[in-house]
């Protein structure tokens, strides 16, 4: 989450004035994230958060994003819903942009990730993917493997100004992704997104899973590719394999992977990592210097990457 365009008291009093949500009490911008900007508001019914699609975000991706919040939460995922209007309406505009009202959820994310975190992280996205299995929308991931390619080839110019000789690292690990990426896995919606930031806890229970807006239709595995990404390596980038035994636990408490889906793992993973080294990248080399939002380093992905490259087989993920 993140604030790139402010809003006017009057236009947002006018804007909440469709809901029956009483009074608004304040709004205060929420400066966490890198896709659209994000506002707590709080009205007399309590806190709600308002989001503003910016650019980015394709217009026509949104009655997926906020249809699958709706799905989701009727399948028992603890996640967020779209607070409709009087009228009847999810979607909306305020200033100049794409808006939805969001119900707030109550939690914390973890800054240290322990073990039972990553548990339970792994039951939530297995039944993130097993809810998911009739939604009837269906959006193709737009940062799959396929667009990789463009993404770097898009910073060519800037990339080795972030490190010596990293343009060419990179490509020659993008083409053995592309001749090794499997096309045999199961398939169905993913979070695509599932860091701890996305996650809330009360204590060590799990509250809530938040930020829909890059879920997609892809590989399952490669959604627990980019978890051990975001969940299993230490602040030093050690990785611990005991989280990544916990976490792939608790998915297979929910959802037991095929043996083509584990074998898998060490690429899935490995592209997750490339996924968001180039994406990180991209924000690195383009985040509005007025916005009020760090891009954040886009190296620490590289050193997963090469962990991810190193392994000898699943059994580096804690697997027997």
């Amino acid at each position: 989450m993140a604030v790139y365009t402010e809003i006017d008291d009057d236009a947002l009093i006018a804007f909440m004035g469709a809901y029956d949500l009483g009074e608004v009490l304040s709004c205060k911008g929420i400066a966490e994230g890198i896709e659209n900007s994000n506002f707590l508001v709080t009205t007399t019914q309590g806190p709600f958060i308002l989001t503003l699609y910016e650019k980015r975000v394709n217009i026509e991706d949104l009655p997926f994003f906020l249809g699958l919040m709706d799905h989701l939460a009727a399948h028992g995922v603890p996640c967020p819903v779209p607070i409709r209007t009087k009228a009847g309406e999810t979607l909306r505009e305020l200033s100049d942009r794409p808006a939805a009202l969001i119900s707030f959820l109550p939690g914390m994310w973890p800054k240290r990730p322990n073990v039972q975190h990553c548990r339970h992280v792994g039951e939530a996205l297995a039944l993130f993917h097993t809810a998911g299995e009739n939604f009837q929308i269906k959006r193709e991931n737009a940062l799959g493997v396929s667009a990789w390619r463009a993404t770097l080839d898009a910073g060519v110019q800037d990339v080795d100004n972030i490190k010596a000789g990293l343009f060419k690292k990179l490509t020659a690990h993008l083409d053995r992704l592309e001749r090794s990426w499997p096309s045999d896995l199961p398939t169905g919606v993913i979070h695509a997104d599932l860091f701890p930031d996305n996650v809330f806890f009360r204590q060590e229970h799990l509250s809530g899973v938040i930020d829909f807006y890059f879920a997609c239709n892809d590989i399952y595995a490669y959604d627990i590719g980019i978890c051990l990404n975001a969940w299993c390596f230490e602040p030093d980038l050690s990785f611990n394999a005991t989280k990544a035994r916990r976490l792939l636990q608790g998915y297979q408490s929910v959802r037991p992977l095929e043996d083509k889906e584990i074998q898998a793992l060490p690429v899935l993973a490995e592209g997750a990592a490339m996924r968001f080294l180039l994406t990180r990248l991209y924000d690195w080399l383009n985040t509005p210097k007025d916005a009020f939002v760090t891009p954040k380093d886009p190296i620490e992905y590289l050193k997963k990457l090469e962990f991810h490259y190193h392994v000898k087989g699943p059994e580096s993920y804690g697997l027997d």
